[in-house]
């Protein structure tokens, strides 16, 4: 082979190698700020919470035919951004409370916590159980972070390049978690 052919493809390798490894450098600072940059995106989705956020029950009575009654909710409103698909057994305010379904949701106040609904036939409550931006990737996965992101996006509430930095950023982690 040409040995000119020979020194560019060695050189192709090489800068393959380095592009490998300038990755994997940059995918673990992505990772090691998961829990930061998720921070900071509800703090940023604030605004759309206080706007478009929903009122939860936090407890009502049920009669017979299921229709809920006496309804009292919380007084912020709130954004679903998760919902696991095995809820814990039990609520940790009332261990004899079996959760029936379990959100991740955010705050007008821009904090996180697990609704974790309960009922007894006759009383539908719920617990908001706080929680922190590790726990809660722990438990909800990037998902979270991607409904936040929609929440920035559809909002317009970021600048055009931060929105492309963002998306690239939910993408490499989604692909790093598979």
């Amino acid at each position: 082979m040409d040995p000119i052919v020979e020194q560019g493809f060695d050189r192709l390798l090489d800068i393959i190698k380095e592009t490998k490894e300038k990755q994997e450098h940059t995918a673990a600072k992505i990772i090691e700020g998961d829990t930061v940059l998720l921070t900071e995106m509800i703090a940023a989705v604030v605004p759309v919470v206080k706007n478009v956020g929903s009122e939860f029950l936090q407890r009502a009575k049920q009669d017979t035919k299921g229709e809920l009654y006496d309804q009292k909710y919380y007084p912020d409103k709130m954004i679903i951004l998760g919902k696991t698909e095995q809820p814990v057994n039990f609520r940790p305010d009332d261990p004899k409370k079996k959760v029936t379904q379990q959100f991740c949701v955010a705050s007008e106040k821009g904090e996180l916590f697990e609704l974790m609904f309960s009922t007894d036939g006759f009383v539908v409550d719920t617990y908001a159980s706080p929680l922190s931006a590790e726990d809660a990737l722990v438990f909800y996965g990037y998902d979270i972070m991607y409904m936040l992101y929609s929440a920035l996006r559809e909002y317009a509430l970021a600048e055009e390049d931060v929105l492309d930095a963002l998306n690239l950023t939910l993408g490499y982690l989604q692909q790093k978690k598979n």
